[in-house]
């Protein structure tokens, strides 16, 4: 029990609510887009944007900037599974920013294409993200680490299943649907694998695939997870989440232009 509780990291459970007992306000799903003018178009859909310096102090272990705002985007989809779904900007206290049209990301050739992810882009949610401060527990009971099979010892308990499912219990508990979660360990719905581990397994294929690059650590230790978005109430998109996953070498540096996205879906 004592190393299990070793691994306790806190998090910022976001949610979008209107009860302040919850929390401040931090940030909010959509709204307007604004970002610095050297920043082209993101390719993927706008999700949400924290401000920084409004997060409770010691929310995460993560070395995130003090200030500023991080603008996360993401697409509900698949697309080619060895390509990242989404990105996350850093825009710096004092930037001049602009306010961007919000579908530029939705040009394609196919027009079949632009309605059928234009309408889910619609479904994204809107409104106020007011934050906690929570503990995160590994809830997942396997890995892949880089190179070997899969295990079922992490975190390395004899009663790690046990323990797992009594942790599921206590978080179903405290975390409402539809929220985001900062730092911590990654979560989806009805999956025993870590997200970040997958998440380092798929970048590295992308690597491959020369749609990402260098260097990339295989080790899943230098990897965090920046923020999770369980999104059940997108239609057509039940039951999904999106992980943004970093090195903690490119967060130290600041370079979220690393940040690689993955989308999991339990229809």
């Amino acid at each position: 029990m004592e190393r299990w509780l070793t691994l306790v990291r806190p998090c910022a459970t976001l949610a979008s609510t209107a009860d302040d007992e919850f929390g401040p306000v931090v940030g909010r799903f959509g709204g307007p887009l604004l970002l610095p003018d050297d920043i082209p178009d993101p390719g993927h859909p706008f999700v949400a944007s924290i401000d920084l310096a409004a997060l409770p102090a010691d929310a995460t272990d993560l070395p995130l900037p003090p200030d500023g705002h991080l603008l996360f985007f993401a697409l509900a989809d698949d697309q080619r599974d060895h390509q990242s779904v989404g990105s996350v900007v850093h825009v710096p206290v004092g930037t001049q920013v602009s306010q961007r049209d919000k579908h530029a990301w939705n040009v394609h050739e196919y027009e079949e294409w632009d309605r059928e992810f234009g309408k889910l882009f619609e479904g994204y949610p809107e409104g106020e993200l007011r934050a906690r401060v929570e503990v995160s527990l590994p809830h997942h009971t396997s890995v892949f680490p880089a190179g070997q099979q899969l295990r079922a010892d992490i975190p390395g308990h004899p009663l790690c299943d046990d323990l797992v499912e009594a942790w599921q219990e206590t978080k179903d508990g405290i975390v409402q649907s539809g929220e985001m979660q900062i730092g911590g360990f990654g979560d989806e719905e009805d999956v025993d694998v870590d997200p970040v581990d997958v998440a380092v397994r798929t970048t590295l294929y992308a690597v491959e695939m020369g749609d990402w690059e260098q260097p990339v650590s295989d080790d899943p230790a230098d990897w965090v997870l920046l923020a999770d978005w369980y999104a059940p109430g997108l239609r057509h998109r039940e039951g999904s989440t999106l992980h943004w996953v970093i090195q903690r070498e490119d967060l130290i540096a600041r370079r979220f232009e690393r940040t690689f996205t993955t989308f999991t879906w339990n229809p």
